[in-house]
């Protein structure tokens, strides 16, 4: 792993840190949030993923969440959202191939040679924190925009155990039932939807995924909300389920930083009362 830069904020050090990856075959990139702390502490693990286009930079840049997890003691990760590189397979649509991987294990050509997301997230990142940060990997908090939103939801929802907290900014909450998902899981994993069940936040709740509750903002002027968001169909599934769902939409709040910005403070509070018990 090789440290590409590293700054003092907050009394902490935020680092971006590149490292090859034997699960997208790629090199891969991440940034790190360490808070101040004792000599010798472990600190609780807030993963942040992010949406479509967007790198570990647009959070990292413009996620204003160093001050929150300065306070609460909270190691913040931010992963990149897809393998990169002049070999590996692209499309020349925003929210398909390189910069939209959306969090899954492709199993279809071209893509399935380094599209294996779910496997770096859930797995081989993990394992890296773990060995190299000073994470206490049992109080593990999840939570992501937009597409990162629908892969904080899914690998929270698959892995209850692992995330203690689990919360989400405008996410995607049923590729099965939006354009956006349709085209990427489709194309990643084949025509068969019955495969696309497990990476649909929507259908783990219909099919038997269980966590006592989740956090969810999104703005009532975003441009997205009705076509791609559709949180109505999560707030449906979690009053099926019986899962405590704090779903809250702002007013006058876009699909943009400047909404995710506003409240990364707020849930990273949520996470850190969580993270503490």
């Amino acid at each position: 792993m090789v440290q590409s830069g590293a700054a003092i904020a907050f009394g902490g050090t935020q680092g971006v840190y590149r490292h090859a990856s034997s699960a997208t075959g790629t090199d891969m990139t991440f940034s790190v949030y360490v808070p101040p702390h004792a000599p010798g502490a472990k600190l609780p693990v807030l993963w942040y993923l992010s949406g479509l286009t967007c790198t570990h930079a647009n959070v990292t840049d413009k996620g204003e969440y160093r001050a929150a997890c300065a306070e609460a003691g909270i190691i913040f990760v931010a992963p990149d959202t897809s393998p990169r590189g002049a070999d590996v397979p692209d499309d020349d649509a925003y929210d398909f191939g390189q910069g939209a991987g959306f969090y899954v294990d492709a199993t279809q050509a071209p893509w399935a040679a380094n599209f294996r997301m779910r496997m770096y997230i859930e797995e081989e990142l993990p394992a890296l924190i773990a060995a190299t940060f000073p994470a206490d990997m049992a109080r593990q908090g999840i939570t992501g925009h937009s597409m990162g939103g629908h892969g904080a939801l899914t690998i929270g929802l698959r892995n209850p155990d692992r995330f203690k907290s689990i919360s989400a900014f405008a996410p995607i909450v049923s590729p099965l039932n939006c354009p956006w998902g349709e085209k990427a899981l489709g194309g990643y994993l084949g025509p068969d939807r019955a495969a696309w069940r497990g990476y649909d936040a929507c259908a783990l709740i219909e099919d038997g995924a269980r966590v006592p509750e989740l956090l969810v903002d999104q703005g009532d002027a975003d441009q997205f909300l009705t076509d791609q968001l559709k949180p109505d169909l999560l707030r449906a599934a979690c009053d099926a389920a019986g899962i405590d769902l704090t779903l809250r939409l702002q007013p006058g709040y876009d699909h943009s930083y400047y909404f995710i910005s506003t409240f990364m403070a707020d849930h990273v509070r949520w996470h850190a009362a969580r993270l503490a018990r």
